[in-house]
């Protein structure tokens, strides 16, 4: 994964990968925002380093702690390897935001004024195969619970937030809720459904897509990135999730082998 310092420029790098692909664990992890990773043919998007590095370019820690609990679940895992300035992977073709012009604060010059061609060719490179390998990978599972991991700042616009772990759902509310009710047992922090972002945000696509749909059960999961951003921090929140992921699963009546391994 890039770290906060360097940015990936292997061409050859896939757009997404599957890792624990033998994972016993019913749990399907997605990380859509892993990499700050722009592929050479994309250039900088006349963007400076410090702007290709920062927060709009990926979800700081989100990966490590996807990792964290892929290997603490014995749960498959599923993430980007594309910065989501250049498409976003949780967002469908027809959102303006799938491939944003502006971020908080920051214009991007190589992401304006692009015609179809250009449009669809960022789909092509990111977003579909994303979707191939998350469409392949639940039909391979006999059951499915779709947990995407996702990090947001600690201070947006300007103004500091105060969640520091997000619960999220669309019209599915049966994990969350489960999770919720939770939080005060394994969670650290202020734990919030539906914040920073919610459904109205557009920011629910990868649950519609793949969970609503089929009747997995699911919840997406933002992480203030001060709070996962050493190693230690990281390892700590994947297994105050793993925790609650599992009692929740266990609450809901899932059929599972799932041990938290700690």
């Amino acid at each position: 994964m890039p770290t906060s310092t360097d940015i990936a420029r292997d061409a050859d790098a896939a757009p997404c990968i599957l890792t624990n692909a033998a994972g016993s664990s019913p749990v399907l992890l997605v990380c859509e925002h892993a990499s700050n990773r722009i592929p050479a043919e994309f250039g900088d998007l006349g963007l400076s380093e410090d702007a290709l590095t920062s927060h709009i370019a990926w979800d700081p820690g989100a990966l490590a702690v996807a990792e964290n609990l892929s290997a603490i679940l014995d749960a498959r895992l599923i993430h980007s390897t594309i910065s989501r300035l250049v498409y976003d992977c949780n967002r469908p073709p027809e959102a303006e935001d799938s491939i944003p012009a502006r971020s908080e604060r920051f214009d991007i010059p190589g992401n304006q004024h692009l015609d179809p061609r250009a449009l669809d060719r960022r789909a092509e490179a990111a977003y579909r195969p994303f979707q191939h390998l998350m469409t392949r990978t639940l039909n391979e599972m006999q059951t499915a619970v779709l947990v995407t991991v996702h990090s947001f700042t600690p201070v947006y616009f300007g103004k500091p937030r105060a969640t520091e772990i997000g619960i999220l759902h669309d019209t599915d509310s049966r994990l969350a809720d489960e999770m919720l009710t939770l939080a005060g047992d394994h969670l650290p922090g202020l734990v919030q459904r539906n914040q920073p972002y919610g459904p109205a945000d557009g920011v629910t696509h990868t649950l519609r897509e793949h969970a609503l749909i089929q009747g997995h059960l699911n919840v997406m999961l933002e992480l203030r990135n001060d709070l996962i951003a050493t190693t230690e921090q990281q390892q700590a929140m994947a297994l105050a999730l793993a925790r609650t992921i599992a009692a929740a699963l266990a609450n809901l009546g899932v059929a599972h082998d799932l041990r938290v391994k700690a």
